[in-house]
């Protein structure tokens, strides 16, 4: 899920020194090293004597790691005797990534893992994996049923780097008994954050004592709800085409857009109408479930959690913009699937490609989207009928279908890619804290963030080439 990426950043250490993994790439080219050139075909398994195996690196949890491994034992028993995947957890997305390194300079990397959307720059500048475009030349096979906006984040200079696997967007979450208790209609929810902070004030409950018993609205201290906002607003969090058409080489998240962004947070917890619950996801979960907070901003990833774990009837609505004026929309989040080279025999490519292949498809994903709340990558998973049959059931997952489709795809929202993306999160995180505490000006705080940001990245852009 998405908030698993979090606090050790282990990646951001990684990618801040520059210690990346093997020589320098073109910065056009999303190709991995020699064994981009090409992908082994399928005869690659039909000439492999025995059981090929498959390790795949994960960090799927509690429902989301039930499902995954419910797929992975369906894939391997219509492969019994040809292919055996075993999915191995590693911890968090930060922890992957460390332990990616490790594996890389150990000359010992798993057959396929699973990154994170902000480590995919990082990924295609180790150069240890097979584009996913050169399975997809080798086997002709079409993307087209691959959601566009979903394909436009994994996509660098036109070539598809990797998979996309488990894909979430960002919701605003609403208590709409909390809403009709304080008079506001829960299938009128706000669409700004004017609007927001408008209904975070008449949400705002306190007991005879003038102690707050609900928080109009509260969201854990996360850079990618203002990621979210500035790709709403239809503006770059990085530069060069948000690190799509180059390299970035410079952090815009210090725009007007991104100052207003966290300024309005931080006025709405110093006004008393938001709860300040800190950088922890798992606590501002809570305070929502619990029903402490009215309104809240998370991914679609948790959706299916709270509808089962809330006393009160959970809303969902589309992640606010800045102002009504906005033309942007945002940015997916989640995870993709890379294919490792170097190292790894052609069958084992290939045996990885085709489980890769099999969790893209309809079935499966329609699998995954009811089990998981992950939204599905593949749009035909939607026709499938038990995948009708929930969102029928559960009109929540709705929200982020329509949003989805409704998104024209950017390059702002594509998101940013950048080598330095997991430190750039947490200076935003930072600059939230400062704000909220007075230290700073939102402005100042981000400025201040941007330029402690840019050593690494340079670092970083020198030592990939």
């Amino acid at each position: 899920m998405r908030k698993q990426i979090r606090a050790a950043r282990a990646a951001a250490a990684l990618v801040a020194t520059g210690l990346l993994l093997t020589a320098c790439t073109s910065s056009s080219s999303p190709a991995s090293g020699p064994a981009a050139a090409a992908a082994p075909g399928a005869e690659a398994l039909d000439n492999a004597q025995g059981v090929t195996t498959v390790e795949f690196w994960h960090s799927m949890t509690g429902k989301n790691a039930d499902t995954l491994t419910a797929l992975v034992t369906a894939f391997n028993t219509a492969h019994k005797g040809k292919i055996e995947v075993k999915p191995l957890f590693q911890g968090t997305y930060d922890d992957v990534i460390a332990k990616y390194k490790a594996s890389v300079q150990q000359k010992g990397t798993p057959s396929l893992v699973q990154v994170y959307d902000i480590g995919t720059r990082f990924m295609i500048d180790s150069r240890q994996t097979v584009p996913a475009q050169a399975f997809v030349d080798k086997d002709k096979y079409s993307l087209s049923d691959i959601e566009p906006n979903i394909r436009n984040y994994y996509t660098a200079n036109g070539s598809l780097a990797s998979m996309p696997f488990n894909s979430s967007m960002p919701l605003l979450y609403l208590n709409t008994d909390a809403f009709k208790e304080a008079g506001l209609d829960p299938l009128k929810p706000p669409q700004t954050l004017d609007e927001l902070g408008e209904a975070a004030k008449k949400l705002t409950k306190k007991d005879a004592n003038g102690q707050t018993v609900r928080y109009g609205f509260g969201a854990a201290i996360y850079g990618w709800f203002v990621e979210q906002l500035i790709a709403e607003s239809g503006t770059l969090y990085c530069d060069q085409g948000n690190g799509r058409t180059g390299k970035a080489t410079k952090a815009l998240f210090d725009s007007a857009q991104g100052a207003q962004a966290v300024q309005w947070w931080a006025d709405l917890v110093k006004g008393g109408y938001a709860a300040n619950t800190g950088r922890v996801p798992a606590d501002a979960q809570a305070a929502f479930k619990s029903g402490k907070v009215a309104m809240h901003l998370e991914s679609t990833g948790v959706l299916r959690g709270y509808t089962e774990a809330a006393k009160f009837t959970v809303g969902t609505a589309p992640f606010p913009k800045i102002s009504a004026t906005d033309t942007g929309g945002p940015a997916i989040g989640g995870a993709s699937l890379w294919i490792d080279g170097p190292g790894h025999s052609d069958a084992e490519q290939r045996a990885s490609w085709e489980l890769v292949k099999y969790l893209s498809a309809p079935e499966q994903q329609a699998v995954w989207h009811t089990g998981t709340g992950y939204f599905p990558v593949n749009s035909k998973a939607l026709d499938d009928p038990k995948d009708k049959e929930w969102v029928a059931k559960y009109p929540q997952f709705r929200t982020a279908i329509d949003v989805l489709h409704g998104t024209k795809p950017t390059p702002a929202t594509a998101g940013c890619l950048l080598g330095v993306m997991p430190q750039a999160r947490k200076g935003v995180e930072t600059a939230i804290e400062q704000t909220i505490s007075g230290a700073k000006t939102a402005q100042q705080a981000l400025t201040d963030a941007a330029k402690e940001l840019q050593p690494a990245l340079d670092s970083y852009n020198t030592s990939v080439g």
